[in-house]
């Protein structure tokens, strides 16, 4: 792992914590507030390049580790980017369904489908 994203000691449950754990929390909510908002999905792209530069302040800050390393900044930024698109589809939905019951159905907790 140390080739493709540098970390010190405890590097994986460093990842473990401040990406997964922190920054997954904050970019679930994000992907729902935008969402919630009716916002269209490009700007989700925007707010998760922010929100990959916090989680690897919160790297460099509190674990001593690489701050702009190329792989890092992917990997966090897709991880990150993931778990708001999941959070985003899901709030959507449950949007469709809930507000158009007459013309669509939730199929999934990720998809919606066309009443017939």
């Amino acid at each position: 792992m140390d080739m493709i994203y540098p970390t010190g000691p405890n590097g994986f449950w460093v990842f473990i914590l401040v990406t997964i754990i922190l920054g997954g929390a904050a970019s679930w909510a994000t992907g729902r507030a935008i969402a919630i908002v009716w916002k269209p999905l490009w700007q989700l792209a925007a707010y998760m390049c922010l929100m990959t530069f916090a989680v690897r302040f919160l790297h460099y800050a509190l674990f001593h580790q690489p701050f702009l390393t190329v792989g890092n900044v992917l990997i966090d930024y897709v991880v990150l980017a993931a778990i708001a698109l999941i959070g985003y589809r899901m709030m959507r939905a449950w949007q469709m369904q809930a507000q158009y019951p007459w013309a669509f159905e939730q199929v999934g907790p990720l998809s919606w489908r066309r009443k017939d």
